[in-house]
């Protein structure tokens, strides 16, 4: 199952090394489950998006070693991907960027054929790869632009569309602009967890072999994070419930509202999906005790 990682400092610059890295279920260990592909994006700034990705596994990738450690940002999002659509190509490697936001998806929409129709050839031009999240993001981002720019009204209806219209397992997913995280929890078939952290003490963790690694930014800063696995061990990570979309915006203040009541008008289960989708989805969270 493709893992999902976004992080808010609201409005101050932070690291998300810790949690990339060095947590107990940090994405560079849930990468060795998940080894399709890597992607960081970050804002610098002056608040332009950056992405940089490879369709390796993170553990191996050096640059996003040197990335994790390095960058900082208002706000991250990250991916790590076990594919189910789409090659092993780097077009197809989340995050993906559309109009000054970043995205990534966990799940799986089918019937490309009747989105891409729903789409046309204008917000077609959007897309550069292969995958059923590409084509869902551009779909947001058309709502998004239809709705003058109101990202919530334009998530809603794209996420209600497909909802009618598509056969999928699950649209779960992160957007990441300059100064804020929206995410979409829908429908239970995946987890999606956020933590809400204050600040006043160090992140650390302690190996079974004696090693510690800390990080000293949460002394000082809070920060928010999204996850598909709770990355360790606080008692404060909270599971969003189906069809719960959630905002951050740069006061570090969270918000959400239910936008779908109601199951997917065609819901897919793991065997009707091709063998190479099915592995893509099976769900082993790292134990944390």
């Amino acid at each position: 199952m493709c893992r999902l990682f976004g992080l808010s400092a609201g409005r101050e610059r932070a690291k998300a090394t810790f949690w990339l890295l060095d947590a107990p279920d940090s994405l560079a260990t849930q990468s060795h489950r998940e080894p399709d592909g890597t992607g960081l994006g970050w804002f610098d700034g002056v608040g332009v998006p950056h992405i940089s990705k490879q369709p390796l596994a993170a553990y191996g990738d050096t640059r996003f070693g040197h990335e994790a450690r390095e960058i900082s940002s208002r706000t991250f999002v990250a991916h790590i991907r076990f594919a189910s659509t789409g090659a092993l190509d780097l077009h197809n490697t989340h995050p993906f960027r559309q109009d000054g936001r970043l995205f990534a998806h966990n799940g799986v929409i089918e019937d490309l054929p009747a989105l891409e129709a729903h789409l046309g050839e204008g917000t077609m031009a959007l897309v550069k790869g292969d995958t059923d999240s590409e084509r869902f993001f551009a779909l947001i981002t058309h709502e998004i632009a239809a709705h003058e720019g109101n990202i919530g009204a334009g998530i809603e209806a794209a996420c209600a569309w497909v909802a009618a219209n598509l056969p999928l397992l699950a649209i779960n997913f992160i957007l990441a602009t300059a100064n804020g995280l929206w995410a979409l929890r829908y429908p239970e078939t995946h987890d999606l967890y956020v933590l809400e952290r204050p600040p006043g003490r160090p992140l650390e963790h302690s190996s079974s072999l004696g090693s510690r690694v800390r990080s000293d930014d949460a002394v000082s800063l809070p920060f928010v994070v999204l996850a598909s696995e709770r990355m360790d061990t606080a008692p404060s990570w909270r599971a969003l419930a189906s069809g719960e979309l959630l905002h951050i915006d740069d006061t570090l203040a969270v918000s959400s509202r239910r936008i779908l009541e109601h199951p997917p008008a065609r819901l897919l289960t793991l065997d009707e999906l091709s063998a190479q989708a099915r592995a893509s989805q099976a769900h082993t969270p790292q134990s944390l005790s």
